[in-house]
């Protein structure tokens, strides 16, 4: 669970990190939106790095790989929503069904 909760909050930073500056500093410098987003990612290494030192052994590198797939996407979908105010549609739900597709073919034995 560990694992799981640290790759849910490293793709917090990272999602804000790649995109907000879309919303808030989409007038300013292109070498100011590439420091602050940087910034913001140490902060997602800083959760992601032992995430996955956490993770791996207990899940295999695949295993590992699709689990933060599946959250980037779901934190994305909500960041989307909040500071976008993005409407989803039913194509999304379709794409999050084959996401739990690749989950369960991936954990499967």
């Amino acid at each position: 669970m560990r694992t799981v909760l640290l790759l849910v909050l490293s793709n917090v930073f990272m999602t804000f990190a790649w995109y907000r500056h879309l919303k808030t500093e989409h007038n300013a410098p292109l070498w100011i939106a590439i420091l602050v987003s940087w910034g913001i990612a140490f902060f997602e290494y800083c959760l992601a790095v032992p995430a996955n030192r956490i993770g791996y052994g207990r899940f295999t590198l695949p295993q590992l790989k699709v689990m933060q797939e599946v959250i980037t996407l779901a934190v994305f979908a909500v960041f989307a929503v909040v500071w976008f105010k993005a409407k989803l549609n039913l194509n999304h739900l379709w794409a999050a069904l084959c996401l739990v597709g690749a989950v369960f073919f991936t954990f499967r034995n």
